[in-house]
């Protein structure tokens, strides 16, 4: 009776919480004036949600943006509203499949032969809660596309990154890292799976990745679509839940403030450094990481 009565009161709730959960939820917002006449931008992921968005205000501001996505044809039909929206014609739709790491290569070929320089990389896609799958490469899909997709993604670009500078790489992550673990004995569920945990590893990997990468330089939605439990959830509770719009700020005050390259590898959460868990901390886990990713890609430990 008790739980039948709360849920019957839940809408009711809602109601009266969602103004202060909503102004709560945008209180990040990125306040740059940046204008980016000139420069280059890939977003992955860029044809739904957050990367839509962060695509967007990219465009606005005058960037010549990449929408890397693995469907061409929805890619295309967001860069042509974009297009409408910001008077920039300068949008365009490449395939990029980060499933498949000759896509993943692909993508970056022709990219390099197509533009002289690349100043801003936002690895923002990813899957989330989806069955037991592998990508076309034999690796587990959460921490194929999450982690390791990008991990080579920026592997490919970063001799480009490195030309443009000043440029910056921006990893998308999420709180859910707090759950995450590195098991290297089972890092492609092979022993044990449970699709929550393995979106959680991956989000671990993109932040040890980003600290690790940035370590190195120095010597950064529709994601609900495989889990119908999910999904209930989101409808349930999509009230407290960011908009693209909001979801997009982080990522665009990472690309876009000056003054943050003292900061570079840290983790930014409502557009101001965040607390990240123990484990997303741990130097010798992020090294052997990287070593890890490098072996299955078959990249050489040192780039």
């Amino acid at each position: 009776m008790v739980v039948f009565l709360l849920l019957l009161c839940l809408p009711y709730i809602l109601y009266l919480a969602t103004p202060k959960i909503r102004k709560m939820l945008s209180s990040g917002v990125c306040t740059s004036n940046v204008q980016l006449s000139g420069k280059v931008a890939i977003v992955t992921g860029a044809n739904t949600g957050i990367g839509k968005e962060t695509a967007r205000d990219l465009a606005q501001r005058g960037a010549r943006v990449y929408l890397a996505c693995r469907d061409v044809q929805k890619g295309e039909r967001v860069a042509s509203e974009i297009q409408a929206t910001t008077g920039n014609n300068q949008v365009l739709v490449r395939k990029l499949d980060l499933a498949d790491t000759k896509s993943i290569r692909a993508f970056a070929k022709e990219f390099l032969a197509e533009e002289k320089h690349l100043h801003i990389l936002i690895n923002n896609a990813g899957v989330m809660m989806c069955p037991y799958s592998k990508t076309a490469d034999g690796f587990e899909m959460h921490i194929g596309v999450n982690h390791l997709g990008h991990f080579l993604l920026t592997h490919l670009l970063l001799g480009k990154l490195k030309e443009s500078a000043p440029s910056r790489v921006v990893n998308v992550s999420s709180l859910a890292h707090h759950l995450g673990r590195i098991h290297f004995h089972n890092l492609q569920g092979e022993k044990f799976y449970s699709a929550g945990l393995a979106y959680c590893h991956s989000k671990l990997a993109n932040i040890l990745f980003t600290q690790e990468l940035a370590r190195r330089l120095k010597v950064n939605s529709e994601l609900v679509r495989y889990s119908s439990f999910m999904r209930w959830m989101w409808q349930l509770f999509f009230l407290f839940i960011k908009t693209p719009q909001q979801g997009a700020q982080t990522s665009l005050y990472c690309a876009l403030t000056e003054g943050l390259e003292s900061l570079s590898g840290s983790h930014f959460s409502d557009c101001q450094l965040a607390w990240v868990s123990g484990q997303a901390r741990n130097e010798t886990i992020a090294r052997r990481l990287w070593d890890v990713s490098c072996d299955l890609l078959g990249l050489p430990m040192d780039w």
